[in-house]
């Protein structure tokens, strides 16, 4: 009896800073241990595959969001800062500012970034669907994405899928 590797199906919908972490994660983590994986990019996810990876976090649409500083001692940077909603949402540059806090947290914390993670995926053959749907309806064009992005619907990643071990929808 032949033996197959595991398959991992992932569809990647959300494309800021936190939500962008957990489809290169699981995907990386099941390629090293030799699992099949694909991913298919699809609406705020697809830009994760752009040439110019921009990735913020948007702390307002996350109330739930710690609030940790990258800096000073650590009792400053253990201690969880309440942010009101009315300061994250009108405050002009807050969301950079968030952004850079949070990137600067993951660099101290020896986090890979996103763009060390996608790599490690293209490096260890993750197969990665950009929706030609969300391409579309956004005007995105082909040369705006990395070379190992494969364009392709929903039915491309449905073949994929099918006979997954595991499908989750991140």
């Amino acid at each position: 009896m032949e033996h197959k590797p595991k398959k991992l199906a992932l569809i990647a919908s959300q494309g800021t800073l936190d939500w962008a972490y957990p489809p290169f994660i699981l995907a990386s983590a099941a390629a090293a241990m030799d699992w099949e994986v694909g991913i298919f990019f699809t609406f705020y996810g697809l830009p994760l595959l752009k040439k110019d990876l921009t990735t913020s976090v948007s702390p307002g649409s996350n109330p739930a969001m710690p609030m940790k500083m990258p800096f000073g001692s650590e009792g400053f940077q253990s201690f969880n800062w309440p942010m009101p909603n009315i300061l994250m949402n009108n405050v002009p540059g807050f969301e950079a500012m968030a952004t850079t806090l949070m990137k600067k947290t993951f660099k101290n914390k020896g986090v890979a970034s996103i763009e060390e993670l996608r790599e490690m995926c293209i490096d260890m053959d993750v197969k990665m669907i950009g929706c030609q749907m969300t391409m579309d309806v956004f005007g995105f064009k082909r040369e705006e994405f990395i070379d190992e992005v494969d364009i392709g619907g929903a039915a491309a990643f449905l073949e994929f899928a099918s006979d997954a071990n595991v499908s989750l929808f991140v």
